[in-house]
């Protein structure tokens, strides 16, 4: 225990919610400042920024859509990176295996004889298990080999982003594609229903919602959820626990990975209809993701609110460009800022400033 002026400093096991929820929003909220040396470097002051910002996002109801279309692939990878994540599995591929799930979605779209009533849960089915399976070998490399899956699952990625350009130039290629390259279309039976006037494909975010529940639950109740838990938090309790590290890291990294793919199937089917340019298909969602997952600390549910956060800082990303003449990609800025800050504020969950200005017994006890 230490002083601090009229404060005491004790060190926490366990942070409380509310000190979580604290440390959280003030991570984001010197992100914002950070941030707003961006928008001074442009020569625009930072305070008329997020006033545009909030009028053309959160003032406004006809953005309330969009912010829920780029929501509804954040969720997806987010939530599948909350259980990695718990299982202390650092799986920063689910950029890549985004892509990967799209390209087997096109795959059955295209190529399949599937009659059209089952062509879309195949599709969803296959772009499960094409994830999942890009996900496979780093998660070997990691539990064979003791490769650092940092390293691999970043890696991946890029193998992914040029499959993807090599497929949609060579073999897949569409018949109408002159200058861009891109797949054909897919037929009508291969396209997820919107939301009437949007772009909001709602089967994805009903998907990804249900997942998110489904998966608290399971983390809560289920006997390989229970593992999951321990051997995140005490992989030498697990061990002693009889907790298999190989089959439960494993099948954590398969629905992880997986549902990226599924992210990547609702991009493909509800909003392009074709497989097109890697940076198209996802506009960084996996890596957003990261900080979706992060900021819901381990909590499948608050994913869902995160993943609209993210949607918002997306979204805002077109009034940046349109309102304030700024490039697009000053999102990934912003996303980059909210994550540094996020991870730079770990180590403050382990403290807790306490109120004690008589509390004499703390300063003897430091000295």
């Amino acid at each position: 225990m230490k002083r601090l002026g009229p404060f005491s400093v004790e060190r926490v096991l366990v942070p409380s919610g509310a000190w979580v929820l604290a440390i959280s929003l003030g991570a984001i909220a010197a992100a914002l400042v950070a941030a707003g040396v961006i928008f001074w470097a442009f020569g625009i002051n930072p305070l008329r920024a997020y006033a545009i910002i909030f009028a053309g996002t959160l003032a406004d109801r006809r953005a309330a859509p969009e912010i829920l279309r780029q929501a509804a692939p954040l969720l997806l990878a987010g939530v599948g990176l909350v259980l990695a994540f718990r299982a202390q599995f650092w799986n920063i591929g689910a950029e890549g295996q985004l892509l990967a799930g799209a390209v087997a979605s096109t795959g059955v779209a295209l190529f399949s004889p599937i009659p059209a009533p089952w062509l879309l849960p195949a599709m969803f089915v296959a772009g499960f298990l094409g994830g999942a399976l890009w996900g496979l070998l780093p998660t070997l490399l990691r539990l064979k080999l003791e490769v650092n899956e940092v390293v691999s699952t970043l890696m991946m990625n890029y193998v992914a982003l040029f499959s993807v350009e090599w497929l949609i130039h060579g073999p897949w290629k569409g018949k109408t594609a002159f200058g861009f390259a891109y797949t054909d279309t897919f037929p009508e039976a291969a396209r997820l229903a919107l939301i009437p006037g949007t772009r909001v494909h709602w089967p994805t975010l009903v998907l990804g919602i249900a997942l998110a529940g489904a998966l608290a639950f399971f983390l809560g109740r289920a006997r390989l959820g229970f593992e999951i838990r321990v051997l995140g938090e005490n992989p030498t309790a697990a061990r002693y626990a009889g907790i298999d590290p190989f089959r439960t890291i494993l099948l954590a990294m398969a629905f992880s990975a997986g549902a990226a793919g599924l992210a990547g199937v609702g991009e493909v089917a509800g909003i392009h209809h074709k497989l097109l340019a890697p940076g198209q298909v996802s506009l960084g969602y996996g890596y957003a993701a990261i900080i979706v997952a992060w900021l819901a600390r381990g909590n499948p549910l608050a994913a869902i609110l995160t993943a609209l956060f993210l949607g918002l800082i997306f979204s805002s990303g077109d009034v940046m460009k349109v309102s304030l003449q700024m490039p697009f990609r000053v999102t990934d800025v912003f996303n980059g800022l909210i994550l540094f800050f996020l991870i730079g504020s770990e180590r403050l969950l382990n403290y807790r400033l306490r109120w004690a200005p008589g509390d004499r017994a703390a300063e003897t006890a430091d000295a």
